[in-house]
């Protein structure tokens, strides 16, 4: 169940990441999965984890952190296909 719920948890931080940069319309499910995830790691390690958590992430580190993941990701890719 732990595993469960860890997907669901960055389910759901990747999903506010992409609403909070206007670009989760494009991210399926699995990327924001993959992004809220990434992020997370991203977040605690630059931000440390403070604040509320779930499912042993800090959440406020975690969006943090996946929304500059998202910002990259778009950027790279939006300068590869030009």
């Amino acid at each position: 169940m732990g595993l469960i719920w860890t997907l669901i948890v960055g389910a759901i931080i990747g999903a506010i990441a992409g609403a909070i940069t206007s670009r989760g319309a494009a991210m399926g499910w699995i990327s924001n999965i993959i992004a809220g995830l990434i992020g997370s790691w991203l977040g605690e390690s630059l931000l440390g984890s403070w604040g509320p958590s779930l499912a042993g992430m800090a959440l406020i580190p975690s969006i943090i952190g996946a929304v500059i993941l998202v910002l990259i990701v778009s950027w790279l890719v939006g300068r590869a296909n030009k």
